[in-house]
């Protein structure tokens, strides 16, 4: 038996790509974040929106121990190794009656990490229903080929590029509703979309990236992440700071210089001078 996830279940992971549903806090507890986040929002005119929703953890005492906390290390251990580091958390937030969507797409396609074994904890802030847009996945599409996808940049495509998978059988397409405070995890390589939010509520989702020291970088001379886990047993990422409060100066200096490389990496191979937002 693993830490937190039956044999089972780590086997029909790595064979269909997901699991869910993970307990991860209290309906009031991911409340209680929820309302920080909006409280953010509101001091800064507006949603999260672009690559601004990107590693927030280093700007949020909250977020950063949500990232470290031991109900998500647990299933996470069980399925890459007990040495973890958190490449990226990112906001996925859709107001209501919002026409925003995620393209199919395969992540491994535009990360530039040298890795099978990053997992995503999708963690649900509200409701991720169908009618909300919840992700919709192709059970083991991780084992398959790389798929090709082409680059849209669509208005309402949440994707930074809008890059996109094209002929995608809808009909072997699952979807994965998590209802506050439980967390959905699935495989870099699967294939995955969502539809727009039709709900009367925000669509707010949270993705933690976890990563085992020994991925690398390929798209950029220098990458960071943050030790959560274990040991850095490879030294391929420089390890990010620990915030002991909400924006943190020195974890702010950090921020404003990780998101940069992160811009970087997303836009490889386009003009990302153009089309970064």
């Amino acid at each position: 038996m693993g830490k937190r996830l039956s044999n089972t279940a780590i086997q029909n992971f790595h064979e269909q790509g997901y699991y869910l549903p993970l307990d991860v806090a209290s309906v009031e507890e991911i409340q209680e974040m929820r309302r920080q986040l909006e409280a953010f929002e509101a001091e800064s005119g507006g949603a999260l929106q672009g690559t601004n929703r990107f590693k927030n953890h280093l700007l949020f005492k909250w977020l950063s121990d949500l990232i470290r906390s031991p109900r998500i290390l647990d299933a996470v251990e069980d399925l890459i190794g007990p040495n973890l580091l958190v490449w990226s958390t990112d906001w996925w937030i859709k107001e209501a009656q919002s026409p925003q969507f995620v393209s199919w797409h395969q992540d491994s396609q535009y990360w530039g990490l040298d890795t099978r074994k990053l997992v995503t904890v999708w963690v649900a802030l509200s409701p991720s229903t169908t009618e909300s847009g919840c992700m919709r996945i192709l059970p083991g599409s991780h084992l398959g080929p790389d798929l090709l996808h082409k680059d849209t940049f669509h208005d309402d495509n949440m994707l930074t590029r809008g890059q996109q998978i094209e002929n995608i059988d809808e009909n072997l397409a699952v979807n994965l509703e998590v209802d506050t405070g439980k967390a959905v995890i699935f495989a870099f390589r699967i294939a995955h979309a969502s539809h727009p939010n039709r709900s009367n509520d925000r669509r707010i989702g949270l993705a933690i990236r976890y990563i085992p020291p020994d991925a690398r970088q390929q798209y950029a001379e220098t990458d960071s992440a943050t030790l959560v886990r274990g040991e850095d047993t490879a030294g391929h990422f420089e390890l990010e700071p620990e915030p002991v409060c909400d924006f943190d100066p020195v974890a702010v200096k950090f921020h404003r210089r990780a998101e940069e490389e992160r811009r970087k990496i997303l836009y490889h191979g386009t003009d990302w001078t153009t089309h970064r937002t």
